[in-house]
Parts: structure tokens; sequence; C-alpha cells
């Protein structure tokens, strides 16, 4: 029985539970478990990248409509801005960086209590540099047969140029998008892994530039500025998530070197967002909201991505992204082009929904809390039960649950797509798939912070 359809029609609650039960015939258990929605007019925001994709399917393909929910999307300037419109009420939810919820809910930056129910993507994010730097990379890095470099690249090639510019006098800057992004600690990874130091920061003596002790200067661009920061030079390269890496190649104004995917790979990326405050106030309107979600992750990774150039084609509209459809294909469709004319297979730059990638995890949001610690945003040491027991304060699979136990019961999505719910503890097993080839435990943060050569260890202060 699918009873949601009546609220394409607008048909109130009393009106639909007479017509349902007399007309019909059927049982309204679903419907009374679930409950309607306490707010149904909702305005969400995002940042225009490709992974906000599930809020734009959500929407394109009626789900939203069909929880009865009805939404309205806006873009935001830069991620403080977006954050500020979640914490005021302006926004009732957000595309929002991993690290965004927790840091505010940590009085990192902001303080307040941020909650994600919903998982969006994995991977997404690449590494690109400047024609210049790529021209003084490209003889420290390995050649296949046929004369393309090796990937992974490793920053282990970039260090060389990096110390050169120091012995010049001259500050290697680069570009990430926020101070609590996924994309600066993928890019703190990628440098630290190959011995260039990223700096750190130390907000306990009102230093929160990032670049004590720094070899190459972190700073912050948007992510749409990223393209045209590098072509003048202010920047050398940045991290950034897609279609903003592609977009240096059509250009031809940069190359990028590594994905996240290759630095860390499935890792997560971005969450939704909401308060606390709503989820309590709104709870149905919650769990509709990522059931709306989740069925939009699906569809993004049905069929071998066969969905894609649809939605290729949703996303380049100006009201999302509004990058050229053949941008952002480049990399959503299961290529990722590096070196202009170096087009390779890459099928899970993008991941919406396997793997698990809707699920919020309390292990993924550990791993943005111990690279914190690692760069100084966490002053000082603290317990393994402390990183545990934020991440439960912002990651709440228990709302999730609730939404996919009741999709799975609908017919909508099958229980062999979700996690394990009875057995699930909300931590990945150890994960060993980075570009340095360190195994991350969640369960284990502390003895995880200490295995790296660059960066804050248990004791250390600044």
């Amino acid at each position: 029985m699918k009873w949601l359809t009546p609220f394409k029609s607008a048909v109130k609650a009393s009106v639909f539970t007479t017509v349902v039960s007399v007309s019909m015939g059927v049982s309204l258990v679903n419907a009374e478990e679930l409950g309607y929605p306490e707010k149904e007019e909702l305005t969400f925001g995002f940042i225009k990248l490709t992974d906000m994709a599930p809020i734009a399917i959500a929407y394109e393909k009626g789900y939203f409509e069909d929880e009865g929910l009805y939404v309205t999307i806006e873009a935001q300037a830069n991620w403080k801005v977006l954050l500020d419109g979640v914490i005021d009420g302006r926004l009732d939810g957000a595309h929002m960086l991993a690290g965004q919820p927790i840091a505010a809910t940590m009085g990192y930056g902001t303080k307040a209590d941020i909650i994600t129910p919903f998982s969006m993507d994995l991977n997404g994010n690449g590494i690109t540099v400047s024609n210049e730097i790529w021209e003084q990379m490209k003889p420290n890095i390995p050649k296949m047969d046929d004369g393309r470099p090796v990937h992974p690249i490793k920053a282990d090639a970039l260090k060389p140029v990096v110390e050169k510019y120091k012995q010049e006098g001259k500050p290697f800057n680069m570009g990430m998008v926020f101070p609590v992004s996924t994309h600066n600690y993928e890019l703190r990874y990628w440098l630290a892994a190959g011995g260039i130091h990223p700096g750190f920061y130390a907000p306990e003596k009102g230093d929160t530039s990032g670049q004590i002790n720094a070899d190459a200067l972190l700073s912050v661009t948007p992510p749409p500025q990223m393209p045209s920061t590098l072509e003048a030079g202010t920047i050398y390269g940045y991290c950034v998530g897609e279609p903003w890496n592609q977009q240096a190649v059509f250009k031809g104004i940069g190359v990028p070197v590594v994905t996240d995917y290759e630095i860390w790979k499935d890792n997560p990326e971005k969450v939704f967002g909401i308060t606390k405050e709503f989820s309590e106030k709104y709870p149905n309107t919650t769990i509709r909201l990522t059931r709306a979600l989740i069925r939009a992750a699906k569809w993004l990774d049905e069929n071998n991505n066969g969905n894609r150039p649809e939605a290729v084609k949703i996303l380049s509209q100006p009201n999302y992204v509004g990058a050229d459809y053949d941008v952002i294909a480049n990399s959503m469709t299961g290529t990722f082009e590096y070196e202009k004319g170096d087009k390779r297979e890459v099928p899970d730059f993008n991941v919406f929904f396997r793997y698990n990638a809707t699920y919020p995890y309390y292990s993924d949001a550990i791993w943005y809390l111990t690279q914190m610690r690692r760069w100084g945003q966490i002053s000082t040491d603290q317990s393994d039960e402390w990183y545990k027991e934020l991440a439960a304060k912002v990651y709440r699979p228990d709302i999730y649950e609730a939404a996919a136990k009741s999709l799975i019961e609908e017919g909508l999505i099958s229980a062999s797509e979700f996690p394990d719910f009875a057995t699930e503890d909300g931590f990945r097993g150890p994960q060993k798939h980075f570009i340095d080839n360190i195994v991350y435990d969640g369960s284990k943060p502390n003895e995880y912070i200490n295995k790296f050569a660059i960066g804050l260890k248990t004791g250390d202060k600044l």
C-alpha cells in the first residue's frame, strides 16, 4: 500500500483517514506509526557542488512531496552563511560539511547543537594544482609505459617544489573551503603523508589561522571561486569538491593530481544537518525528510549509475550547481580527468547509496575529531570515551534507522540494502585504504592520533 500518495493532493489527515479506512478498507498502521509531518513547508540550503544531488533529486523526483513536505531549495554564498542560516532558523536544514555539525556541537567557532540523521555521500573531492606547479612536480612522478603519470600521486612529488619556494622566501599558498571542512583535513592528510607540514591551529592562544609551523599555507576560498583564484595566482593549488576540479581542466588552468578516493577510499563527505531543536520539535518531519533523502540517494546509484546522466542534466541547471553539463558529467558519470586528455575510470568517485553511504556512522564523526585534535583545533587531550560521546550527540543512526525501517516495511527499499540494524553498533571495521597505509580504527581514536609522524600526539600542546 502506498498510503503516502494522498499527501500530493493535500488531503487533510481527517479526510484521509476516513477515505482510506472506508473506501479502501486497508490498515493505517504504517501511517499511524510514522505520523504526519508537524511542519510541511521547509527551506533547505546548499552550496553549488555536485554532492548536493540528493536534495535536488528528492525535490525533482517528488520524494519530498511523497512525504507531505513542500520544500524550497536555496543556494548559499558560503559555508558560514549556510551554517548560520540553519542555526538562526532561516533554513530548516542544509547540505553540510561533515565537520560542521561536529564543530558546532563541540563549540569550535559558532556554538550550536546540530545533528545529522543522514550522510549524503562518499568521496567526491580532488586536489588541483596550477599548471606551473604541475610542471615542477612532473619530474618527481613515476610514469607508466604510455608516459602518463602513475596514480595515486603522493605529496612526495610536491615536497621539493614547496622547499624551493621556502628557500626563495615565497609563501606556498593553497586553498580549502572551510576550517572544519573535509577538504581541509584531506589536503592536510595528503600533504603531511608526503612530509609537508600544513600547520597547526592554536585557538587557546587566539590563533585560528592554521598556519603555525606550516610549510604550505592553507586558507579559505569558497568552492565556486577556486578556479578563478588559482588562475589569478593567489593560490598554487586547492582541495575542493566537484565540479571545480574538472572546471580547472576544462579551462586549461590547472591539473587535479589526486582524488580523495585515493587519499582515503570511500571516505564520508557531506551530511544533511538540522538543529537538535528541530529534530525534537518536528520528529515526524525529521524522519520523513530522511526517508526522502534515502530514496534520492538510492536513485542516484541505481542501475550501476544509470541515472547519472539525468542527474547531471538536473544539476547543471543554474538553480542548482550551474556548471556546464560536460564539466559535471566528467566526474559524476564514473570517470575523472586529470591532466587534459588523461581521463580514467573512477566509478566510485561519487557514491550516494552503495556501501551504506547514507548511514551516519559514529566512526566517521570520530575520524574528523581525530584530525581536529591532530591539527590543534581541539587544544588538549581527550579520552576515547569523550570522542565517542560527542560523535553520538551529533550522528543520529536512531533517526536513520526509523526512516529506513519504514521504507523497508513499505517495500520501497529492501532490507539487504541497509546495514543489519540488529547488530549494527555505528562503527565501521578498521579501515586500511589510506594513501599512507595507516589503519584507522574508530574505537581507538587516541591510538590512531599517535600513529602520525606529523601532527599533535597525546600529551602535546602548542
